[in-house]
């Protein structure tokens, strides 16, 4: 008789989990069971801004993998199927069949709590309105995509994240006059530093986007059950289209009830090897909590490269292994027209308020050389330890191929180079792609500059 493992949500966690534990363990050892609540299963939600925009279709372009593919590797996926209950003492779940009205219990080896997380609600009035929509999953995209395709002339997003810029650039590509609403000083604020974000702000501005910080959206007007306008204090912003876009929550509220730890952070506690409070649970994605590398504090990030990661870890260790998460770095990358903007690791205010002696430096580059007709200019902020001279963050903003130098960054970061150690790094050079002194490298010149030079050798 094999074991069952039982997987709770159906996207980049639960279904790597589904995966690694497969390659791990054969059908006659492991059965494999998911419950999906909604009608997509393994898609990339990070795709969806670039449906809306028209830069990809069809809608199915974003699934990475069907339920007939997965069958094929003996992995069960029941779409429309949500999990209402978990009673861990008889290793057991209770699912309810949307689709045939049911409900029926599963029992479980091994479970694996992957449910995501969802948009923020906005507890304002107007939200129901037609050309309202959150954007989260593929069907909010599909939704917003079918009133773009209506030429609506002006659309307004609310909330000034990652999601929103991305938004914004969809909106753009489409000849829509877009406004961006956030409640901070910034766009992007929080992910960088004020005065980094600030000139993020003013480049997103120079976009053609029409950015209102430090503004709280209190209720959304509409006219024959149509929204019309977002209201912010006694201005009323005319809209044709709304996107909320205020950020996500981690699903806990079906851990809680069974009882499995939450973390401070919000997500579900877990442990290095992403085992829960309660023994046979493990829990991966945008649900569960994590530590940041640097700090060894709790976080909860909601971003795929997590998600994937942490599944593909609980899948080997349902499987036998006795794999360890390291944690994170936070590096996230976004884009809005041709402007890219990036970070990674802490950023200077992060470092202070984590007890490091932090100094910070930004400085422009160039995308390329400098004479190349197609560099674009960049900036870059780096942060460094002023005692033990490691390398703690960095933020980028600049043109086409600006942004990923961030994974370059990150990699010193994760394996604790000193600002010396950066600056001789042997990177590759062409003028067509970079300047002789890459930014990557200054970032360490100008750092190392700033403490002086390092009284032991570089590692």
């Amino acid at each position: 008789m094999p074991e069952r493992l039982v997987i709770i949500g159906g996207d980049a966690a639960g279904m790597s989990a589904a995966t690694n534990a497969r390659r791990s363990r054969p059908a006659a050892d492991l059965e494999i069971v998911a419950f999906e609540r909604s009608d997509w299963i393994s898609f990339s939600a990070c795709g969806e801004p670039y449906y809306v925009s028209g830069d990809v279709s069809p809608i199915e372009a974003l699934l990475v993998r069907s339920v007939e593919e997965f069958a094929k590797s003996s992995i069960t996926v029941h779409k429309r199927h949500e999990v209402i209950a978990i009673d861990t003492a008889a290793r057991a779940v209770t699912v309810r069949d949307h689709l045939g009205a049911r409900e029926f219990t599963v029992g479980y080896d091994h479970l694996v709590y992957a449910t995501g997380a969802s948009a923020r609600r906005l507890p304002i009035e107007g939200v129901d309105l037609f050309g309202v929509h959150e954007m989260h999953v593929l069907d909010d995209a599909l939704a917003v995509r079918r009133l773009v395709e209506q030429r609506p002339r002006r659309a307004v997003i609310v909330g000034g994240g990652f999601v929103g810029v991305e938004m914004a650039e969809a909106f753009l590509a489409n000849g829509i006059e877009t406004t961006v609403i956030a409640a901070g000083d910034t766009l992007l604020e929080g992910a960088f530093d004020p005065d980094f974000a600030a000139r993020i702000t003013a480049a997103v501005r120079g976009l053609g986007v029409r950015v209102e910080t430090g503004h709280r959206v209190e209720c959304l007007h509409g006219e024959g059950g149509r929204v019309t306008s977002v209201g912010c204090g006694d201005r009323a912003i005319p809209a044709d289209l709304v996107v909320l876009a205020a950020g996500t929550v981690p699903n806990v509220a079906l851990a809680r009830a069974a009882g499995l730890r939450i973390g401070e952070s919000g997500g579900v506690w877990v442990d290095d090897h992403l085992r829960t409070s309660l023994p046979g649970v493990w829990a991966a994605g945008d649900c569960a909590e994590t530590t940041h590398c640097l700090t060894g504090r709790p976080l909860n990030l909601h971003l795929g490269t997590i998600a994937n990661k942490q599944g593909r870890i609980v899948g080997l260790n349902v499987g036998g292994a006795d794999e360890v998460f390291p944690g994170v770095l936070g590096t996230a990358i976004t884009k809005c027209m041709d402007l890219e903007m990036a970070r990674t690791g802490l950023t200077e205010a992060e470092a202070r308020d984590a007890g490091f002696d932090a100094i910070a430096v930004t400085f422009e580059a160039t995308t390329a050389a400098g004479y190349w007709p197609a560099a674009r200019p960049m900036w870059v902020k780096a942060v460094a330890d002023r005692s033990t001279r490691r390398i703690l963050g960095a933020q980028i903003l600049g043109g086409a191929t600006a942004g990923k130098r961030i994974d370059a960054l990150a990699m010193a970061i994760w394996n604790e180079m000193t600002v010396d150690a950066l600056l001789n790094v042997d990177l590759s050079y062409t003028p067509t792609l970079s300047g002789v002194w890459d930014p990557v490298l200054t970032a360490g010149r100008v750092l190392q500059s700033a403490l002086g030079p390092a009284t032991t050798p570089s590692r």
